[in-house]
């Protein structure tokens, strides 16, 4: 399956943006997603997730900011973002749920993509 970031932009501190994650078949309503983001210089941090039945966990981060869904019939998980931060500026990747440690998180066998850019202006 593969998978397609999207909805990035720029934002001033305080505002919102929803991102889209879509998957190219049925497939990806059967795995746990994660959204991820990564700045310069640092490992891919792990910001939401989100199992295949709904089950949610979030980075202590973002938690009460941001808020991880997902719709089976459109092959798409959603990252709804709110009350914006300059800290939150990264590239933003989805990918499946892998694996994290404190130096950043892999997810064997799949690509990271281009991911999308949030970029959130002080």
């Amino acid at each position: 399956v593969q998978l397609q970031a999207s909805g990035g932009g720029l934002v001033p501190s305080g505002g919102s943006l929803r991102l889209s994650c879509t998957g190219s078949n049925r497939i990806f309503n059967s795995k746990p997603i994660g959204w991820y983001r990564q700045v310069p210089g640092e490992g891919v941090e792990l910001v939401a997730a989100i199992t295949s039945d709904g089950r949610t966990d979030y980075a202590d981060s973002v938690k009460g900011r941001f808020t991880i869904s997902r719709d089976n019939a459109s092959y798409t998980v959603y990252l709804q973002m709110n009350s914006l931060k300059p800290e939150d500026t990264a590239v933003y990747y989805c990918n499946i749920r892998g694996y994290c440690s404190g130096s950043g998180c892999t997810v064997p066998g799949y690509d990271w993509g281009q991911g999308t850019q949030v970029t959130v202006s002080s």
